[in-house]
């Protein structure tokens, strides 16, 4: 099995020599800078007390605050959010945001618990985490298995924490708005408009930039996604509705590809949601998620899971391009095939920085009071994904790497001239 931390600490040895880094900036960057363990004491439904462990890695905040996700799954392991931390801040720095990155994680399974159980849960490890965050400090966020109401539990025990406080402190050393603290929030708590479709929209601005390097026409451009939940749902209807064509889907419990034309991802949509899965949908032929990558196609995009293309499978993938809307869906091994072959991939730290750069609308429009409309939160990450992918694009021409490497060239780079403006 990859360990991921080893996998993130290769990426950054080997974009270290490309750059010749000075060792003193490996050393620094190699590793987070905090890592909090903590155990979670919660009174289950039954009225026993369970405890769960649970992680915060903060891994560089040399261009600003901490910024990533908190997960809640039962695969949660230290080495996964300190791998998946180092990620979230070359995803901050490629985009441009001035955010280093961080990733929470608790390690529990709540589809056996019951909602009572999960705010519980989750009030607690906020409760545990509070002297570690806040807007200038750390930010966290959605991920697997949390969702908007879950970050309303959050804040509004990071709220109740910081009422506790007050007590005992003047009303200027309160600080900025504590809404700023947590992203991914409900509209009514102070989230932001278009954080929904925000990933697969992201998606669909890189779409379009490398259709133009690649003189790609959308309606003679074929794709296919694996993957059919928020991400990959958004993304397909998004580049439905451009003209591409979507001739292939999955959910978990397999995939569709239809022939002729292209799958209206909207009617799949409302057809799983009738039936649970989007597998047997009328006119299309099924297929497994395997096949699914497997088959011919101008644009692979995996939505899912990661590690999905390794060695067993790549020299089978027919594409000419692969967009990574899932975080690590390409093995290290499978990534330097697959550039031996010609293929380019956009990588993850990329391709779906949609999602944590409308989040950093949202904590801008909670900081200032004042908040966007819909359009105008598109137009802003229209503007910072097209000069993201430009910046990626000339670095890739210019380096002569791999796309994964170019884009880690840009990200690398600028948090390392971050630390020496700070340190000589």
């Amino acid at each position: 099995m990859i360990n991921p931390y080893k996998s993130a600490q290769e990426q950054l040895f080997n974009v270290g020599k490309i750059l010749k880094l000075e060792p003193r900036i490996i050393d620094k960057l190699k590793s987070p800078k905090n890592i909090i363990k903590v155990d979670l004491k919660v009174k289950m439904d039954s009225g026993k007390i369970k405890t769960f462990k649970a992680f915060r890695s903060q891994h560089d905040d040399s261009r600003g605050p901490f910024k990533g996700g908190i997960r809640f799954h039962p695969n949660v392991t230290e080495d996964e959010v300190k791998a998946l931390s180092m990620w979230m801040t070359w995803k901050c720095s490629v985009v441009g945001i001035p955010y280093g990155g961080a990733k929470g994680g608790v390690i529990c399974n709540p589809k056996k618990m019951s909602q009572k159980e999960i705010e519980r849960l989750a009030r607690s490890y906020i409760r545990a985490i509070s002297p570690n965050i806040g807007p200038w400090l750390d930010v966290p966020a959605p991920d697997v298995n949390t969702n908007p109401q879950i970050m309303a539990w959050m804040i509004d025990e990071y709220q109740k924490i910081q009422k506790e406080k007050r007590k005992s402190l003047k009303w200027s050393n309160l600080g900025v708005n504590p809404l700023a603290t947590i992203t991914g929030k409900p509209l009514e708590l102070g989230g932001s408009q278009g954080r929904t479709e925000a990933t697969g929209q992201g998606g669909v601005f890189i779409l379009q930039n490398l259709a133009k390097k690649l003189k790609l026409k959308p309606k003679e451009t074929t794709i296919a996604v694996q993957g059919f939940g928020n991400v990959g749902y958004w993304f397909a209807k998004l580049a439905y509705d451009l003209g591409y064509k979507i001739k292939a889907l999955s959910d978990s419990q397999g995939g569709i590809i239809i022939e002729n034309g292209s799958l209206n991802p909207e009617e799949v949509l409302e057809f799983k949601q009738k039936n649970g899965s989007l597998v047997n949908f009328k006119g299309a032929k099924k297929v497994s998620n395997e096949e699914l990558l497997e088959i011919k196609v101008d644009i692979l995009v995996p939505a899912a899971l990661e590690n999905v293309i390794d060695k067993s499978n790549v020299k089978k993938i027919k594409v000419k391009t692969i967009i990574e809307l899932a975080n690590g869906p390409i093995t290290p091994q499978a990534d330097k095939i697959l550039h031996q072959r010609g293929i380019i991939n956009i990588p993850d730290i990329l391709a779906n920085a949609g999602g944590v750069t409308v989040s950093y609308f949202e904590w801008v429009q909670n900081l200032q009071g004042y908040y966007w409309e819909k359009d105008e939160v598109g137009k802003k990450l229209k503007t910072i994904m097209d000069k993201a992918f430009e910046e990626f694009w000339d670095k890739y021409k210019e380096l002569k790497v791999n796309p994964r490497m170019a884009a880690y060239a840009v990200a690398v780079e600028r948090v390392k001239k971050a630390i020496k403006l700070k340190s000589s």
